[in-house]
């Protein structure tokens, strides 16, 4: 038996079946993911312009780097880019938390509702983009018509000009789209609470507001910061919605790090300084995932699971 399992191939045996059937996912991973993520970091030390091929072999260092930490606009874009990263989270779950405090009350029709709550993240962004980029045109948007037929503005708002506004509008778009994550995240943490501390709690006598900052709030924060990490992901690449709206404008207002990447890698052709921008944006993503997490684990601790 021994000779006869020594002249069979290896991928006939049984200790290698696991690899094989892992192998078209592994192959996969590394052609779509691992190459493209080695070569940009290799491109980030090089001084790599797409107009000028053989600069992929021009090795600068640590030269992007320097130039994009010494670079203005760049810590500019980093800091709006954070700014609209904390208002976008804190406002989806804000709302979030509302929408899944209102369904889980109702008991008619509550999957009707559910299903209703998934539609907006269901379009793509570059979708919502153009949709929120005609309803905030200034002369034939549905926004500025509507407040001029009911008499709440004499003329067109530029929504998508100024840059307090341009930035208002991205927002809005932003979390019209996302806030299911959050609602349906947090309605299922609802649906997953256990009943007997809420009624103990009214049988001690506790108000409403008592009920749900001690016991209902407490539970479904570990759901919240679930839903905060996959959203933090998102809102830190956040592109295509900010192109498709402004292009980064008026004069930069709205520009994020992923916009000033696309305008650096593309429009300027430096592909090697967008590279090391891209790489920096990522630890930015690692920060946010990690905090996160953090909270995420603490919440499952004071509410009494594994640590």
């Amino acid at each position: 038996m021994s000779n006869i399992a020594k002249g069979v191939p290896f991928w006939r045996k049984e200790q290698f079946t696991p690899f094989i059937l892992l192998s078209p996912a592994i192959l996969t991973l590394m052609f779509v993911v691992l190459l493209p993520l080695l070569f940009s970091l290799y491109t980030s030390f090089t001084g790599y312009r797409l107009i000028r091929p053989e600069s992929l072999y021009d090795w600068v260092g640590f030269r992007n780097y320097e130039r994009i930490f010494s670079n203005k606009n760049f810590w500019i874009a980093f800091g709006r880019t954070i700014l609209f990263l904390t208002i976008a989270l804190n406002v989806e779950f804000i709302l979030g938390l509302g929408i899944a405090l209102l369904i889980n009350r109702i008991t008619w029709g509550q999957r009707t509702l559910r299903t209703f709550m998934m539609f907006p993240m269901m379009f793509s962004p570059i979708l919502v983009g153009y949709q929120f980029k005609f309803i905030f045109n200034d002369n034939i948007g549905i926004l500025n018509n509507a407040l001029q037929a009911l008499g709440l503005s004499d003329g067109a708002i530029p929504w998508l000009v100024d840059k307090y506004l341009a930035m208002f509008s991205i927002l809005f778009a932003e979390i019209w789209m996302s806030t299911s994550v959050f609602a349906i995240l947090l309605l299922a943490g609802l649906f997953a609470m256990p009943r007997d501390p809420l009624e103990a709690a009214k049988v001690d006598g506790c108000n409403a507001w008592q009920v749900f900052r001690h016991i209902t709030l407490p539970f479904i924060m570990p759901f919240a910061f679930i839903a905060m990490t996959i959203r933090s992901l998102d809102v830190a690449r956040a592109y295509d919605i900010v192109d498709v709206m402004t292009g980064g404008g008026p004069a930069g207002r709205t520009e994020l790090l992923w916009t000033l990447i696309a305008r650096v890698g593309y429009d300027n052709s430096r592909m090697g300084q967008a590279n090391a921008m891209a790489y920096v944006s990522i630890l930015l993503s690692i920060l946010f995932t990690y905090y996160f997490f953090t909270k995420l684990l603490a919440a499952r601790k004071y509410m009494g699971g594994a640590e």
